[in-house]
């Protein structure tokens, strides 16, 4: 990655437990413009390695795909 890019982080809550450990994860709107949506997101290698369950109603943490469309879950925050 280079040093001029950023990494967009974003905080959503989950909305549906989807096969091969995808979920879709509503995002709220922010005040950087972007409007609420829903995220397909997928759950991070640490988070798989350590067995860490992801529930619906959950708000996890995520790191947003810099072309758009997905999301890696990297922590869950309750």
């Amino acid at each position: 990655m280079k040093d001029d890019e950023e990494i967009k982080t974003a905080v959503g809550i989950v909305e549906e437990i989807l096969p091969n450990s995808l979920f879709r994860v509503r995002v709220p709107a922010d005040e950087d413009g972007r409007s609420e949506g829903l995220v397909l997101a997928y759950l991070a290698g640490k988070m798989r390695l350590h067995r860490i369950r992801v529930l619906v109603g959950d708000q996890v943490d995520m790191v947003l795909d810099p072309y758009g469309g997905r999301a890696r879950i990297v922590r869950r925050l309750t």
